[in-house]
């Protein structure tokens, strides 16, 4: 037997690791089945170089809980280790970054989980327990196995064991303060949530199965029950196959496998596959957005060589993809690093990218291949893909190839096709695309009618982020301006050379601009007196288009605006001076006939707007009652 002392400088590292991962303390039998898995792939490669004679069987890794004993065993069939491998792997190297690790991170709590990056996976066991046990034999011949033990104290001690079977069983003694991981339930969920889908089986207790009945078997017949081990994970996951072994409902069964308690098919998916200039496999989900989407839950699962590493995937994963599902897996990706270490790391910024670009590649190929469905998945979709327009510039750049614009009929146009579409009926006199469009079809239905009988066509863009989209879109396209249909009048909206003539003289004008002036809120309303066919309705309420822009742009995060205070709410009042009504207001003798009626126009205006409410509703009911009796 030797014994002897780990190599490190620190007095006493564990206090120090149990302290440092308290908060993720969970992340032991992480570590462990993650060693086993290492080991067991390394006697698969090796058997497969010829190095092993004879056969290795079908290795797989077992978790044993004893709650009398207060016992864990991870046990593996892997390459084993001789005592010389143990001084080297779990006396030296496993310490070889200990003493930075502890000056690094003495007083920095908050990077807590940065221990795998330092070699200290292993030691990642003394968090929950007060002695841990290596019974270990390596796969080479003549070997002799060995038994290691620590109390969590520097010293250890070295002795040869009767262990006959190749690979390693690690024994932990549960402290008091941890009996938790004794329960079967807490095992089985730290199992589901890292180990799911390791590449190695792993057994913990066993399950019954019911055999199916024989074909003839008589109708009372039983179907008899056989016991086998209860495997926990699929080892050969989805994302692990080439692209061509896998069907539609593959990657939907998959899908239902990673969200259990997902009930909607995902619209499409995205198969990731790159060897260079970074290692990354996966399967992205474009899943049916919901009013009731939460985003805290069913996120992209980020996992390292099959280990599940984390569904926080900010700095990997594009923010405006941060709304799909599904799973990321790379090597180059560690498996415990801080937050600021992940965003500034290069490799990382390389996967962002590579996802973006897929992403984007992978929506040209779906319009192209079947525009009928992906026009009718668009508005599942759009908010995604406007949210990228706005925050990444490559996707940005693809974009013209997929994004679509759809009209308030329904009718879905890509840009090149809507410019064409609108030339030159929504050209301006100075020469400017006007693109008109709607963010509610039954609030500015009027206003909308009024469009199409001009024969133009009115987008619907109705996502929380529109002023920002459209922003972005007036400041990449030449000679375009967006302006939402209920902003003015629409002669106004697109101006034409010719004008229409008044009905109302100068002089007329001016007399009746303070008349209506005189009823109306001024600090709310602007009066406006316009020319325009005489069957357009007398008075109108529209808002102007930058006022309403900005206000909607810092609702919704308008960056350098958010300083600038709220904007107040502002309404043109357009009067039609063609409008036989309004020439009836200019004429009538007596002063109070003349408030009412303009009082009438007026609020038959704010109704058309949704904008008539409370006392001046209940006015204008008895005023209507009035008028018709």
């Amino acid at each position: 037997m030797a014994t002897g002392n780990i190599n490190v400088t620190a007095e006493n590292i564990f206090p120090i690791i149990k302290k440092f991962l308290y908060s993720d303390h969970e992340i032991f039998l992480r570590e462990l089945i993650s060693n086993a898995t290492d080991a067991t792939l390394k006697l698969k490669h090796l058997s497969t170089l010829g190095e092993i004679k004879g056969g290795i069987g079908n290795p797989m890794i077992e978790i044993k809980v004893d709650k009398d004993k207060k016992e864990i065993r991870i046990i593996d069939q892997g390459v084993g280790m001789t005592a010389e491998e143990v001084e080297k792997y779990i006396n030296q190297v496993a310490f070889s970054g200990a003493e930075e690790f502890v000056e690094k991170y003495k007083d920095k709590v908050e990077d807590s989980g940065i221990i795998g990056h330092f070699g200290l996976g292993f030691y990642s066991s003394f968090m929950v327990a007060s002695k841990v046990e290596i019974f270990t034999k390596s796969f080479a011949e003549n070997s002799k196995a060995v038994r290691w033990e620590c109390d969590g104290s520097p010293e250890y001690t070295l002795e040869e064991t009767d262990k006959t079977d190749r690979g390693t069983e690690i024994v932990l003694h549960i402290d008091d303060d941890s009996t938790e991981f004794l329960e079967e339930n807490k095992i089985t969920e730290l199992l589901n949530k890292y180990n799911k889908f390791m590449p190695i089986p792993i057994k913990f207790g066993t399950r019954e199965e019911t055999l199916p009945l024989p074909e003839g078997a008589a109708d009372d017949a039983e179907a008899e029950k056989i016991t086998v081990d209860n495997i926990v994970n699929n080892p050969n996951p989805a994302w692990t196959k080439n692209p061509t072994e896998l069907k539609d409902e593959d990657y939907k069964s998959f899908y239902r496998e990673l969200y259990p308690m997902q009930f909607e098919e995902p619209l499409f998916n995205i198969h990731l596959n790159v060897d260079y200039p970074f290692n990354l496999t996966g399967i992205l989900y474009f899943p049916k957005l919901s009013k009731n989407l939460d985003p805290s839950k069913d996120r992209i699962q980020l996992y390292q060589n099959q280990v599940f590493v984390t569904d926080n995937v900010e700095g990997i994963v594009p923010d405006f993809l941060q709304m799909l599902r599904g799973v990321i897996d790379s090597p180059d990706i560690p498996l415990n690093v801080s937050r600021s270490y992940l965003q500034a790391d290069g490799a990382v910024k390389k996967i962002s990218s590579y996802i973006t670009r897929k992403v984007a590649d992978k929506l040209i190929s779906l319009f192209k291949n079947d525009r009928k469905a992906f026009e009718e998945k668009w508005d599942d979709i759009k908010i995604i893909i406007e949210y990228g327009m706005l925050s990444e510039e490559k996707f940005f750049e693809k974009s013209d190839k997929f994004a679509l614009y759809p009209t308030v009929d329904k009718n879905y146009f890509t840009f090149s096709e809507l410019e064409e579409k609108i030339k030159p009926a929504q050209t301006d006199k100075d020469d400017k695309l006007i693109v008109l469009y709607a963010s509610d079809v039954k609030a500015q239905h009027s206003y909308i009618d009024a469009a199409k009988e001009k024969g133009y066509e009115v987008l619907l863009l109705d996502s929380p982020i529109v002023s920002h989209f459209i922003q972005k879109l007036e400041g990449s396209k030449e000679n375009i301006q967006f302006v939402r249909v209920d902003s003015d009048h629409i002669d106004n909206l697109i101006k034409k050379d010719e004008d229409k003539i008044s009905k109302l003289s100068d002089e007329e004008k001016e007399k009746l601009k303070p008349i209506i002036e005189e009823v109306i809120p001024k600090e709310t309303y602007t009066v406006q007196l316009e020319a325009m066919d005489s069957s357009a309705n007398p008075f109108i309420i529209t808002q102007p288009e930058f006022m309403r822009r900005m206000k909607e742009m810092q609702a919704t995060g308008g960056g350098g605006m958010m300083g600038m205070g709220n904007f107040p709410e502002m309404y043109n009042l357009v009067i039609n001076t063609n409008n036989d009504l309004v020439g009836e207001i200019l004429n009538t003798k007596t002063k109070k006939k003349q408030e009412r009626l303009v009082q009438q126009a007026f609020d038959l205006a704010k109704l058309s707007q949704g904008l008539l409410q409370g006392e001046d509703l209940t006015n204008f009911i008895k005023r209507s009652f009035q008028m018709v009796k």
